[in-house]
């Protein structure tokens, strides 16, 4: 279908705003340009708090959100987005509350560090390192160490499917769901997604080409399935999931192509949603964009299922 009203609104407003290509900049000017921006809020909630966790590297900042009810509460632990460069506990803050109020969850949001400084594995091994955490520290937290979640958007995803992959691997901890949202899978850029909207719809072919080469230590990690999803021989075992795209986002065939090996080839019970008109990014922008209110209602919909039937 065309691009949706509201998704073009925001992409003249960017325009508007004169904002460079991301790949023409350095990563502290693109940190500056994207925390520049504003930033949708969310309902409140119960509790909120922060605190740190040990990681590989040393202490990780979260942002722990409660919902209203007795625990222990399910949890989901939730990794931002924004390239492996960019974002903070402050940027996903108004999804957090989403999916913490909308699912009747904890929702553990996770620090990492970021690249080029961190470069992988670090990034991955520490959102590893907090589901671990989570689950270990379940009582602590309200948590049933029995119904825990990972999820995150753009290269959040990424790190989600990456935990998920580690957790099956490792024996550890017990996850029962994932939740991908436009999920980064593989360092590849000639799908037909790439090529039909590599530029004009927020997230180009050039800038996530610039995101990966702050990433990778070197192109021989491209081949790593925890750095690239979509690389693993093998996606068997690994917990159910939902996968959410976007019809004008460069990624939208990598994630569909996880969705579809997930349900196809692994047997792991996946559902898979395109959103019509929709662009990268779009799920955050529950203030101005109808879809992604929608979007964020079938997440935690299917949150709620997991956590009920686990």
């Amino acid at each position: 279908m065309p691009l949706d009203p509201q998704a073009l609104a925001v992409i003249k407003a960017q325009e508007a705003a004169g904002e460079l290509p991301i790949h023409t900049l350095t990563p502290a000017q693109v940190r500056a340009m994207r925390h520049s921006r504003p930033v949708a809020k969310g309902p409140e909630v119960a509790r909120v708090y922060d605190r740190t966790l040990p990681g590989p590297a040393g202490d990780i900042p979260i942002r722990v959100y409660v919902p209203a009810g007795r625990g222990p509460f399910p949890c989901l632990v939730y990794y931002h987005g924004g390239g492996w460069v960019v974002g903070t506990l402050d940027m996903s803050d108004g999804t957090c509350r989403h999916l913490c109020a909308g699912a009747g969850c904890v929702v553990v949001s996770v620090d990492y560090r970021l690249a080029p400084e961190a470069k992988f594995p670090l990034p991955a091994e520490e959102c590893y390192a907090a589901a671990q955490w989570v689950h270990q520290n379940a009582v602590t937290l309200g948590v049933d160490a029995r119904r825990i979640a990972v999820g995150g958007s753009s290269s959040g995803g990424n790190l989600a499917a990456a935990v998920a992959l580690m957790a099956r691997d490792r024996e550890a901890p017990p996850l029962v769901y994932q939740l991908l949202v436009y999920p980064v899978t593989d360092c590849s850029f000639d799908t037909r997604s790439h090529r039909e909207n590599g530029s004009g719809y927020m997230l180009t072919r050039d800038s996530m080409a610039w995101y990966w080469e702050q990433y990778l230590r070197s192109p021989a990690d491209a081949k790593d399935p925890y750095a690239a999803p979509l690389q693993a021989d093998n996606l068997g075992r690994l917990p159910p999931g939902l996968v959410i795209t976007a019809e004008y986002d460069p990624l939208r065939d990598e994630g569909e192509a996880y969705a579809r090996r997930l349900q196809e080839e692994a047997g792991v019970p996946t559902e898979y949603t395109c959103y019509p008109g929709m662009i990268h990014g779009f799920f955050g922008m529950h203030e101005t964009i109808d879809k992604a209110r929608e979007a964020i209602a079938e997440a935690t919909q299917a949150l709620r299922a997991i956590f009920r039937a686990s």
